[in-house]
Protein backbone atom coordinates (compact mmCIF):
# COMPACT_ATOMS: atom_id res chain seq x y z
CA UNK A 1 0.00 0.00 0.00
CA UNK A 2 1.36 3.19 -0.80
CA UNK A 3 1.59 6.45 1.19
CA UNK A 4 -1.55 8.69 0.14
CA UNK A 5 -2.48 12.40 1.86
CA UNK A 6 -6.00 11.09 2.67
CA UNK A 7 -8.50 13.14 1.13
CA UNK A 8 -9.49 17.02 2.72
CA UNK A 9 -13.61 17.26 3.71
CA UNK A 10 -14.07 14.00 5.14
CA UNK A 11 -14.16 10.67 3.77
CA UNK A 12 -10.87 9.66 5.21
CA UNK A 13 -12.57 6.13 6.83
CA UNK A 14 -13.78 5.27 2.98
CA UNK A 15 -9.97 6.28 1.43
CA UNK A 16 -8.56 4.21 3.89
CA UNK A 17 -10.60 1.72 3.11
CA UNK A 18 -10.28 1.61 -0.52
CA UNK A 19 -6.51 1.56 0.16
CA UNK A 20 -6.28 -1.50 1.97
CA UNK A 21 -9.24 -3.04 0.32
CA UNK A 22 -7.17 -3.28 -2.89
CA UNK A 23 -4.27 -3.89 -1.13
CA UNK A 24 -5.05 -6.92 0.00
CA UNK A 25 -6.97 -8.15 -3.25
CA UNK A 26 -4.09 -7.33 -5.01
CA UNK A 27 -2.06 -10.01 -2.69
CA UNK A 28 -0.06 -6.96 -0.97
CA UNK A 29 -0.57 -8.52 2.39
CA UNK A 30 -0.61 -12.56 2.91
CA UNK A 31 -3.73 -14.13 4.96
CA UNK A 32 -2.81 -14.01 8.64
CA UNK A 33 -1.17 -10.26 7.64
CA UNK A 34 -1.22 -8.26 10.76
CA UNK A 35 -1.81 -4.69 9.73
CA UNK A 36 -0.96 -2.04 12.22
CA UNK A 37 -2.84 0.97 12.70
CA UNK A 38 -0.52 3.26 13.44
CA UNK A 39 1.63 2.30 10.69
CA UNK A 40 -1.54 3.10 7.94
CA UNK A 41 -2.02 6.17 9.86
CA UNK A 42 0.91 7.52 9.27
CA UNK A 43 1.09 6.19 5.57
CA UNK A 44 -2.14 8.27 4.97
CA UNK A 45 -1.75 11.39 6.97
CA UNK A 46 -4.73 10.11 9.15
CA UNK A 47 -5.60 9.81 12.95
CA UNK A 48 -6.37 6.55 14.20
CA UNK A 49 -10.29 6.95 13.98
CA UNK A 50 -10.65 6.81 10.27
CA UNK A 51 -8.30 3.83 10.34
CA UNK A 52 -10.19 1.63 13.28
CA UNK A 53 -13.17 2.59 11.27
CA UNK A 54 -11.59 1.88 7.57
CA UNK A 55 -10.63 -1.53 9.59
CA UNK A 56 -14.34 -2.25 11.11
CA UNK A 57 -15.85 -1.86 7.15
CA UNK A 58 -13.02 -4.46 6.02
CA UNK A 59 -14.07 -6.89 8.88
CA UNK A 60 -17.81 -6.72 7.74
CA UNK A 61 -16.61 -7.51 4.12
CA UNK A 62 -14.54 -10.42 5.26
CA UNK A 63 -11.28 -9.02 4.52
CA UNK A 64 -9.89 -8.56 7.90
CA UNK A 65 -10.37 -10.24 11.13
CA UNK A 66 -10.02 -8.06 14.18
CA UNK A 67 -8.98 -9.85 17.11
CA UNK A 68 -9.17 -8.35 20.79
CA UNK A 69 -5.34 -7.28 21.86
CA UNK A 70 -4.05 -8.69 18.51
CA UNK A 71 -5.28 -6.00 16.41
CA UNK A 72 -6.31 -6.47 12.61
CA UNK A 73 -5.20 -9.35 10.50
CA UNK A 74 -5.85 -10.16 6.77
CA UNK A 75 -8.28 -13.38 6.77
CA UNK A 76 -7.05 -16.79 6.31
CA UNK A 77 -8.56 -20.14 5.95
CA UNK A 78 -8.04 -23.52 6.80
CA UNK A 79 -8.51 -26.49 4.71
CA UNK A 80 -11.85 -26.91 6.27
CA UNK A 81 -13.25 -23.71 6.44
CA UNK A 82 -11.90 -22.97 2.44
CA UNK A 83 -13.75 -26.38 1.05
CA UNK A 84 -17.05 -24.76 3.18
CA UNK A 85 -16.93 -21.69 1.25
CA UNK A 86 -16.50 -23.32 -1.77
CA UNK A 87 -19.11 -26.03 -1.18
CA UNK A 88 -21.73 -22.91 0.00
CA UNK A 89 -20.48 -20.77 -3.53
CA UNK A 90 -21.11 -23.74 -5.60
CA UNK A 91 -24.79 -23.37 -4.47
CA UNK A 92 -25.48 -19.89 -4.16
CA UNK A 93 -23.53 -18.39 -7.12
CA UNK A 94 -25.45 -19.96 -9.36
CA UNK A 95 -28.75 -18.98 -7.92
CA UNK A 96 -27.34 -15.54 -8.01
CA UNK A 97 -26.66 -15.77 -11.92
CA UNK A 98 -30.03 -17.14 -12.44
CA UNK A 99 -31.66 -14.03 -10.64
CA UNK A 100 -29.16 -11.88 -13.16
CA UNK A 101 -28.92 -13.20 -16.31
CA UNK A 102 -32.23 -11.68 -17.85
CA UNK A 103 -30.70 -7.98 -16.12
CA UNK A 104 -28.02 -7.87 -18.19
CA UNK A 105 -28.04 -6.48 -21.68
CA UNK A 106 -26.14 -6.67 -24.76
CA UNK A 107 -23.39 -4.16 -24.18
CA UNK A 108 -22.29 -5.81 -20.78
CA UNK A 109 -22.83 -9.41 -22.14
CA UNK A 110 -20.50 -8.13 -24.97
CA UNK A 111 -18.03 -6.49 -22.18
CA UNK A 112 -17.98 -9.67 -20.52
CA UNK A 113 -17.19 -11.54 -23.61
CA UNK A 114 -14.57 -9.03 -23.80
CA UNK A 115 -12.68 -9.86 -20.25
CA UNK A 116 -13.19 -13.50 -20.82
CA UNK A 117 -11.12 -12.76 -24.08
CA UNK A 118 -8.35 -10.62 -22.31
CA UNK A 119 -7.84 -13.45 -19.70
CA UNK A 120 -6.76 -15.39 -22.57
CA UNK A 121 -4.01 -13.46 -23.80
CA UNK A 122 -2.32 -12.56 -20.77
CA UNK A 123 0.21 -14.81 -18.98
CA UNK A 124 0.42 -12.31 -15.69
CA UNK A 125 -1.68 -13.89 -12.71
CA UNK A 126 -2.30 -10.51 -11.35
CA UNK A 127 -3.68 -9.40 -14.31
CA UNK A 128 -5.73 -12.90 -14.59
CA UNK A 129 -7.22 -12.31 -11.39
CA UNK A 130 -8.27 -8.96 -11.58
CA UNK A 131 -9.91 -9.79 -14.78
CA UNK A 132 -11.53 -13.39 -13.60
CA UNK A 133 -12.92 -10.89 -10.54
CA UNK A 134 -14.53 -8.27 -12.71
CA UNK A 135 -15.79 -11.18 -15.23
CA UNK A 136 -17.75 -13.17 -12.55
CA UNK A 137 -19.21 -10.71 -10.33
CA UNK A 138 -19.88 -8.76 -13.66
CA UNK A 139 -22.44 -11.76 -14.48
CA UNK A 140 -24.17 -11.18 -11.08
CA UNK A 141 -24.51 -7.39 -12.12
CA UNK A 142 -28.31 -7.92 -13.68
CA UNK A 143 -29.57 -9.12 -9.84
CA UNK A 144 -31.85 -6.71 -8.04
CA UNK A 145 -31.20 -8.84 -4.53
CA UNK A 146 -31.29 -7.84 -0.84
CA UNK A 147 -28.71 -9.99 0.55
CA UNK A 148 -27.35 -12.30 -2.26
CA UNK A 149 -24.99 -10.25 -4.36
CA UNK A 150 -23.30 -8.80 -0.89
CA UNK A 151 -22.88 -12.58 0.71
CA UNK A 152 -21.01 -13.60 -2.66
CA UNK A 153 -18.80 -10.23 -2.43
CA UNK A 154 -17.91 -11.30 0.84
CA UNK A 155 -17.33 -14.82 0.18
CA UNK A 156 -14.93 -14.24 -2.95
CA UNK A 157 -13.01 -11.49 -0.35
CA UNK A 158 -12.49 -14.74 1.70
CA UNK A 159 -11.06 -16.93 -1.01
CA UNK A 160 -9.64 -13.86 -3.03
CA UNK A 161 -5.82 -14.95 -1.46
CA UNK A 162 -6.20 -18.95 -2.51
CA UNK A 163 -7.91 -17.66 -6.03
CA UNK A 164 -4.58 -16.38 -6.38
CA UNK A 165 -2.82 -20.03 -5.17
CA UNK A 166 -5.67 -21.84 -7.28
CA UNK A 167 -4.08 -19.46 -10.42
CA UNK A 168 -0.58 -20.29 -9.61
CA UNK A 169 -1.18 -24.14 -9.50
CA UNK A 170 -3.34 -24.14 -13.03
CA UNK A 171 -1.45 -25.89 -16.02
CA UNK A 172 -2.18 -25.52 -19.28
CA UNK A 173 -5.11 -27.87 -19.72
CA UNK A 174 -6.15 -26.63 -16.56
CA UNK A 175 -6.28 -22.87 -18.46
CA UNK A 176 -7.92 -23.85 -21.45
CA UNK A 177 -10.86 -25.35 -19.35
CA UNK A 178 -11.18 -22.11 -17.52
CA UNK A 179 -11.18 -20.03 -20.29
CA UNK A 180 -13.50 -21.99 -22.82
CA UNK A 181 -16.22 -22.11 -19.29
CA UNK A 182 -16.14 -18.57 -19.16
CA UNK A 183 -17.23 -18.01 -22.90
CA UNK A 184 -19.25 -20.47 -22.43
CA UNK A 185 -21.23 -19.34 -19.59
CA UNK A 186 -21.74 -16.03 -21.41
CA UNK A 187 -22.92 -17.82 -24.32
CA UNK A 188 -25.79 -19.89 -22.76
CA UNK A 189 -26.69 -16.59 -20.88
CA UNK A 190 -26.97 -15.24 -24.44
CA UNK A 191 -28.68 -18.25 -25.65
CA UNK A 192 -31.52 -17.87 -22.37
CA UNK A 193 -30.05 -21.02 -21.25
CA UNK A 194 -29.82 -20.55 -17.33
CA UNK A 195 -29.71 -24.13 -16.74
CA UNK A 196 -26.38 -24.43 -18.80
CA UNK A 197 -25.06 -21.29 -17.35
CA UNK A 198 -25.67 -22.31 -13.95
CA UNK A 199 -24.13 -25.68 -14.27
CA UNK A 200 -21.11 -24.27 -16.00
CA UNK A 201 -20.59 -22.33 -13.22
CA UNK A 202 -20.96 -24.63 -10.46
CA UNK A 203 -18.94 -26.91 -12.04
CA UNK A 204 -16.09 -23.98 -12.59
CA UNK A 205 -16.22 -23.62 -8.91
CA UNK A 206 -15.86 -26.87 -8.03
CA UNK A 207 -12.56 -27.33 -10.55
CA UNK A 208 -10.77 -24.87 -8.09
CA UNK A 209 -11.93 -26.29 -4.50
CA UNK A 210 -10.94 -29.62 -5.30
CA UNK A 211 -7.40 -28.27 -6.97
CA UNK A 212 -7.25 -26.15 -3.54
CA UNK A 213 -8.12 -29.35 -1.53
CA UNK A 214 -5.13 -31.25 -3.17
CA UNK A 215 -2.68 -29.03 -1.34
CA UNK A 216 -3.02 -28.35 2.65
CA UNK A 217 0.40 -27.00 2.96
CA UNK A 218 -1.07 -23.69 1.22
CA UNK A 219 -4.03 -23.28 4.36
CA UNK A 220 -0.62 -24.29 6.68
CA UNK A 221 1.55 -21.68 5.74
CA UNK A 222 -1.46 -19.19 6.02
CA UNK A 223 -2.23 -19.78 9.14
CA UNK A 224 1.93 -19.33 10.36
CA UNK A 225 1.87 -16.25 8.19
CA UNK A 226 2.50 -13.08 10.73
CA UNK A 227 3.86 -10.32 7.77
CA UNK A 228 2.97 -6.67 8.86
CA UNK A 229 2.06 -3.94 6.46
CA UNK A 230 5.33 -2.62 6.89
Amino acid sequence: MSATPSPKHGAATAHIADLLREAIIRGEFAPGARIRQEQVAELTGASRAPVREALRMLAAEGLVNLVANSGARVSSLSLSECEEIYRVRERLEPLLLGMSARGLAEAELDRLDGLALEMTRTSDAEEFLALDRAFHLGTYGGADTVVLTDLVTRLWNRTQSYRRVYTALMDERARHVVHDEHRLIVAAIRDGDLDSAETLLAGHIRRTRRQLAGHPEVFADAATTTRNIA
